[in-house]
């Protein structure tokens, strides 16, 4: 849907936002002319109706065209509705959930309506005064309550005074099940009342053609069973038939003991179905059954029934008796299968034929169209609730969608509506958290938003499941930040989670930190070197220990009394030693070598010299973090979070330094003098300091007198060290041989 206009004359105010030139939304005109503004200027272009902290009720009125986005179109689409139905659209800035039906716009036919349907509502609610809130809307039943029509199609009781009617919509109910009311009750619609008065009719008509049951009350058990024998009964007139045309095949006929015998040593009530397998009784040859004869233990319980109620008088059982037994009850038994109108069986024969009786169904569906036809006025009540999710949410989507206004408020109790929570852990509160839809979407664009960034799965007893959120770690240090550690997560709603870390990105949190940072890895470096080594060498010395236990015994002289012999030392070997010892002698040598040249170069220098020396290592390690950092920190930007969760972002939202510095707080204690009761006993702190500063003192002291600090220009105050060097005379041979000519021709 087109809806964004050419007509760009009116004219805006801007501000800067996060570092970028963003419109300014702030007041009413500015929300009637969304239409006017250029989609370019939009911060966002598209954003879900779900996971976010404003009421999805309210997106979901917004979102127009119910795809399951709120677009530009849309937002554009609700600014036309909301502004048009009030008479001032500054009201929408105040975001209430409130409103006075007299500021509704009666002008415009939508606000007419609206303005009636609220009024209603304040009636059917017995409510005084002209203010309706949306708590007065949370509840469509009791709007509809004392209400006999409420537009939807459907009618209860309550929507009728006649005896006869109620009782039959409650029967329509009974039968049917019904269907749920505005009002919260279950009623009928025109459908299922004409279904319950065909059902009456077809069970009536049902009855009256009834038939006889031949055996009284036990016909149905006697069909029952008379169908489980049906096939069994045949099966042994057949074997019968072929027994007496081969007599010698009669054992293989009947049931065989070799069956019986391989199932006799196990539990019989198990093999139920083995034993139904065999003749319903035992083959003879004769077309007949003999009813004393023992039946199938299996089959007797059905057999029983229909002998003693179609063969109470007979003796034997022929194929042509059992076929008659079927004919007898064939008439009964299509009547039963010809059953209409069961839905209302259970309301007794007696009172359907009351029903048709009182035939209330053209009156019942007159109350029907009675209730639709004020389908339109029950659909601008909720229309008003609409109107006032919109009228609470819709400025607060503004500054969250036109720009992103909230992120940047100064004010912390304001935050934006894709900020979920606050994450508690090592010392610090992260404000910024949000929801993960999609963890491997989200942690693949992570990286290219330059944050430092906490992914935490989060539990809670209260609810079932799990959710995925992300922090932003913004002041502070690396510290006791990895995967694996606890931490406690609370939503917007104040609900108490328990958050793990599942995964870290990375990045600069300040320059402070990446300052440190190269002395950190460095440090892990070699703490894993070391690691390393020592595992190596103690799994080396358990490897060499257990091959020597293993060894042990082969190892063991044959002869008992060789192993008392003392074993022979291996001579001394005085070249290999003299070998190791200049090995050592040699690299202590070097190395005294060089700590020497550092330390003669170092006192070579003046003393600012030196500072200046330390500080440019320093910066030579340092510095190329530092620049990165800096260059990141500039650069950070929350746009990829938002897009991998599903939202367009259409400019760039930065968090700069000192913005970053509001969205992490870390723990700050005051400064007290406490006593630890663990603290190690000793001499007092200041004595301590005392004791320390007078021994340097002394230390400098002696260094100097050495004439140690000779290099910086501190002299020894002794004479030995102040002593006049002696001047050699030169010879004016040297200096006439040494001095230039024309220097020559100048003295003479």
């Amino acid at each position: 849907m087109a809806i964004i206009g050419n007509n760009r004359k009116y004219k805006w105010d801007f501000e800067s936002v996060g570092g970028t030139t963003r419109v300014k939304i702030s007041k009413g005109e500015d929300i009637a002319h969304l239409h006017e503004l250029d989609p370019k200027m939009w911060t966002v272009l598209s954003c879900p109706v779900k996971g976010l902290e404003i009421d999805e009720k309210s997106l979901a009125y917004m979102d127009c065209d119910a795809d399951g986005k709120l677009r530009i179109n849309d937002v554009v689409c609700t600014s036309k509705w909301i502004t048009a139905v009030l008479k001032d659209p500054d009201l929408l800035l105040e975001g209430k959930d409130n409103v006075d039906i007299d500021s509704i716009n009666q002008e415009d036919a939508c606000g007419k309506k609206l303005y009636s349907a609220a009024k209603q509502i304040l009636e059917n609610l017995g409510k005084e005064g002209n203010v309706i809130s949306l708590a007065d809307t949370a509840d469509i039943a009791a709007i509809f309550a004392k209400t006999r029509f409420n537009g939807d199609g459907v009618i209860t009781e309550a929507s009728s005074d006649d005896a006869d009617q109620k009782a039959a919509i409650a029967a329509a109910v009974a039968a049917t099940g019904g269907v749920a009311d505005r009002s919260g009750a279950q009623g009928v619609n025109a459908d299922l009342i004409e279904s319950f008065y065909k059902a009456l009719a077809e069970y009536s008509a049902w009855q009256e053609a009834a038939v006889a049951a031949p055996y009284g009350d036990k016909t149905d058990a006697v069909i029952a069973a008379y169908h489980a024998l049906d096939a069994k009964v045949k099966d042994y007139f057949v074997r019968s038939s072929l027994a007496s045309f081969s007599p010698e095949s009669l054992a293989v006929l009947d049931v065989q003991s070799a069956r019986i015998e391989a199932i006799s040593a196990d539990n019989l009530t198990g093999k139920t179905d083995e034993i139904a397998a065999y003749p319903i009784v035992r083959i003879t040859g004769k077309a007949e059954i003999d009813l004393s004869a023992p039946v199938n233990p299996a089959w007797a319980a059905q057999f029983n029934t229909v002998v003693s109620a179609a063969c109470s008088d007979k003796k034997t059982l022929t194929q042509a008796d059992w076929a008659a037994i079927g004919a007898e009850f064939a008439a009964y038994e299509a009547w039963k299968g010809a059953k209409a109108g069961a839905s209302v069986e259970a309301l007794g024969l007696d009172a359907v034929k009351t029903f048709l009786a009182q035939d209330k169904k053209a009156a019942l569906l007159d109350l029907v169209a009675q209730d639709a036809a004020l389908a339109e006025e029950a659909g601008n009540i909720e229309m008003v609730d609409k109107f006032l999710h919109i009228f609470r949410d819709f400025y607060r989507l503004l500054r969250n969608f036109v720009t992103l206004t909230d992120f940047y408020e100064k004010d912390r109790t304001v935050k934006a509506v894709f900020q979920a929570g606050t994450l508690l852990v090592d010392q610090r509160e992260c404000r910024f958290c949000m929801n993960v839809a999609d963890m491997g979407k989200h942690s693949a664009a992570a990286a290219t938003s330059g944050i430092y960034l906490i992914y935490c799965d989060c539990t809670t007893k209260t609810k079932p499941g799990k959710i995925t959120i992300v922090a932003a770690m913004t002041v502070g240090d690396v510290g006791g930040l990895v995967v694996g550690k606890n931490a406690v997560y609370y939503d917007e709603h104040g609900l108490e989670w328990d958050a793990v870390i599942t995964k870290i990105v990375d990045n600069p949190i300040s320059i402070a930190q990446a300052f440190w940072s190269p002395y950190r890895r460095m440090a892990t470096a070699i703490e894993n070197l070391i690691n390393k080594n020592a595992a190596d060498k103690d799994a080396k010395l358990m490897k060499d220990a257990t091959a020597k236990i293993n060894s042990a015994p082969a190892a063991l002289p044959a002869d008992p009394s060789a192993a008392q012999k003392p074993a022979q030392a291996a001579p001394f070997d005085i070249g290999k030693f003299a070998g190791i010892f200049a090995a050592l002698g040699m690299a202590v040598g070097m190395i005294g070598t060089a700590l020497a040249s550092l330390a003669k170069g170092i006192f070579a220098l003046k003393w600012w010299q030196v500072i200046l020396a330390f500080v440019g290592v320093m910066l030579v390690i340092s510095g190329p973090a530092m620049i990165m950092a800096w260059l990141k920190l500039r650069r950070r930007n929350i746009a990829p979070l938002l897009n991998a969760n599903g939202w367009a972002i259409n400019a760039s939202s930065k968090i700069s330094i000192p913005f970053g510095e509001t969205l992490t707080d870390i723990a700050k204690f005051p400064t007290l003098k406490l006593k630890d009761p663990y603290a190690k006993k000793g001499i007092a702190p200041w004595k301590a300091w005392l004791i320390s500063l007078s021994s340097l003192v002394v230390v400098l002291a002696v260094l100097w007198v050495l004439n140690l600090f000779a290099w910086a220009g501190f002299k020894s105050p002794l004479p030995r060290y102040n002593t006049p060097e002696p001047v050699e005379e030169v010879v004016a041979e040297e200096i006439a041989e040494t001095a230039p000519a024309d220097s020559t021709a100048v003295m003479q």
